[in-house]
């Protein structure tokens, strides 16, 4: 028989889990759930001594209670389920037990590492940098103290309450408990023997996570990501927010009994012979033009006798600050950057710090000063300049649209982000291009958007061309219908090269001045 092991995430109780509970019951599992210590029961006052060992401790009770009753593991399959904060003292607790776990099932959570505290998965990332630099009001004892839980309002700073009925709200919020803040500050010790336990992950689409962006995240290549195409790991999707034992119990319990039975769908590994998708060459023919290093910026340039209009070039992200190459040797960039020289303009590729969802700030001042240095050049046209960005660069963008310079003339984004999705934590951030695009004006917006999209992404997009609709912005937008994310080194068709043609010249051309630029050197088929 399969037991089932419930853990319930940041300022939630057993309560959370009452119609999986009925339904994994009725399909004929044992399950149970745990009462972590200082969270459960309505309006639990907690106690700030309580930690993160105190709620590893609680779940191996759990464990141990179900082994015991069962006079040892054999003929119980126990399969742990966390959801968000939850995942910590359940994978905590799977370290110590892991000859009783038959799976581990991360219910819409980060991925818990040796020594890092579970304040790291927080969503929120103002109230990370927060907690980091002031850790909560001690107690007498000098233990760290609570954190209120939300308002009713409150409650999409933590996660996407898509899909959750008003009636279960109220009641979420009416029997939330304060968070011991020593659950989230005390680094998770594990010894290693988790790492063999079979695990699953259910990504909720609606809190922004899908199968397709973490295939992407790990054809990029991150080290860090290559255990989850361990055939040991599977995956599944439910198109709701992050509370799906709300929103969608049903659903859950039939992921959950399938992920029990070993199902899911399993990752591919990357091509060790073809490389990762964003190290493939470009899908055209790229002229040979002089390229000069300037500390994290590099300037392509063309064969001419005066100032020139430059195209910056801002990448995506979050990129692993130690990935090698950095993205402004990808071919895909730089493929962008020699044409653009080939047609006459200066490229410009620059390496910014967005390596964590917690360093666009940084990465938006980095932008800035490579445009400031482009402009400073004396072989560049200072009085015409266009940007433009790719991916999860998209964000950056929304400073430009918000007040527009004189001198820049074209704003490109290709398959880009145009919002912060629900479980970034972005929710104070300023770079919001879907409502900084009512500041447009008559700025030409050229949109490269690609058909086979991640849905998550895909809904920013269209966010982003209704709001610049009803504000009358100047937006072209590129359909690539066949084209995925990245398409320009992995869709190698007609379809992709007349795309990257159409855009190249439309650019060029509002950067120029003449509306189209003439002629086109931007490689050959």
């Amino acid at each position: 028989m399969t037991a089932f092991i419930l853990v319930s995430g940041m300022f939630t109780g057993t309560h959370i889990w009452q119609d999986t509970v009925a339904r994994l019951t009725a399909a004929g599992s044992e399950v149970h759930t745990v009462a972590l210590t200082g969270l459960d029961g309505p309006r639990a006052a907690g106690d700030g001594a309580v930690d993160l060992e105190t709620h590893i401790a609680d779940v191996l009770a759990v464990v141990d209670s179900v082994v015991g009753a069962a006079g040892g593991a054999e003929g119980r399959r126990i399969v742990l389920v966390g959801h968000d904060y939850g995942i910590h003292p359940a994978v905590g607790a799977a370290d110590r037990r892991a000859e009783h776990i038959e799976r581990i099932v991360y219910l819409d959570s980060g991925l818990p590492r040796d020594g890092v505290p579970a304040l790291a998965a927080v969503p929120d990332q103002s109230l990370r940098d927060r907690l980091a630099r002031t850790p909560g009001t001690a107690g007498a004892d000098g233990t760290p103290g609570l954190l209120p839980p939300p308002a009713l309002d409150e409650w999409p700073r933590w996660g996407s309450t898509a899909g959750v009925p008003d009636a279960a709200l109220d009641r979420l919020t009416a029997l939330a408990a304060p968070q011991p803040l020593g659950t989230l500050l005390q680094p998770l010790r594990l010894t290693g023997a988790v790492a063999p336990v079979p695990t699953t992950g259910v990504l909720c689409t609606g809190n922004g996570t899908s199968i397709e962006l973490m295939q992407m995240l790990v054809r990029l290549g991150d080290p860090a990501l290559r255990p989850l195409t361990d055939p040991r790991v599977t995956f599944f999707e439910l198109p709701t927010g992050h509370w799906p034992m709300l929103s969608c119990p049903a659903e859950l319990t039939d992921v959950l009994l399938r992920a029990a039975a070993g199902e899911g769908h399993r990752l591919e590994p990357v091509d060790d012979e073809e490389g990762p998708g964003h190290l493939r060459p470009f899908l055209m023919d790229v002229p040979d033009v002089p390229r000069e290093r300037h500390g994290n910026v590099d300037l392509y340039l063309p064969d001419a006798g005066e100032p020139r209009p430059a195209v910056v070039f801002v990448h995506g992200g979050p990129v692993p600050a130690d990935a090698r190459p950095t993205p402004r040797d990808w071919p895909g960039l730089t493929g962008y950057a020699r044409c653009v020289a080939g047609d006459g303009a200066v490229g410009v590729l620059l390496d910014h710090r967005l390596h964590d969802l917690g360093d666009y700030e940084r990465a938006a001042a980095d932008v800035a000063a490579a445009v400031e240095l482009a402009r400073a050049d004396p072989r560049v046209d200072g009085d015409r300049i266009a940007l433009w960005f790719f991916s999860g660069g998209g964000l950056i963008a929304a400073d430009w649209l918000d007040e527009s310079p004189a001198w820049l003339r074209c704003l490109a984004a290709t398959y880009p982000v145009l919002a912060p999705l629900p479980n970034w934590g972005l929710s104070e951030t300023r770079l919001r291009p879907v409502r900084a695009v009512a500041n447009a004006g008559d700025l030409p917006i050229v949109l490269t958007r690609v058909g086979l999209e991640m849905p998550e992404l895909a809904a920013t997009v269209e966010e982003f061309l209704a709001e610049a609709k009803d504000r009358g912005a100047d937006v072209e937008v590129i359909d690539v219908p066949n084209g995925h994310h990245g398409f320009e080194t992995i869709d190698v068709t007609d379809e992709s090269r007349a795309a990257v043609r159409h855009a190249m010249r439309t650019v060029l051309g509002h950067a120029f001045g003449t509306g189209t630029e003439p002629g086109t050197g931007a490689g050959t088929p």
